[in-house]
């Protein structure tokens, strides 16, 4: 029994815990999406830059900043290009 007296099964955070998937802390920008930005991010390995420009890109226009995100975008391509230019070009990531 739960403090309100219902019983474990009829909570509603039960559900929460179950399918955190299904849950988005801090707005609602990624909801109607067919995929999500993290779901794609992980099914397809990609490093910290290159999940930060595909989320920002995801919701540029939801959020009311579309030029400040466009503009975070940009500098997250020019951090990659400065990474990849310091490397010779050369990623972890080889398929």
């Amino acid at each position: 029994m739960l403090p309100n007296g219902g019983s474990d099964m009829t909570h509603k955070d039960i559900f929460e815990d179950a399918f955190p998937q299904d849950k988005q802390i801090g707005g609602n920008h990624y909801k109607d999406f067919h995929i999500q930005p993290w779901e794609f991010i992980r099914k397809n390995e990609l490093n910290p830059l290159q999940a930060n420009i595909i989320k920002y890109v995801c919701r540029y226009l939801l959020k009311g900043k579309a030029i400040e995100d466009l503009e975070k975008i940009k500098h997250y391509c020019d951090l990659e290009i400065k990474y990849l230019q310091d490397t010779n070009g050369k990623t972890k990531r080889t398929k």
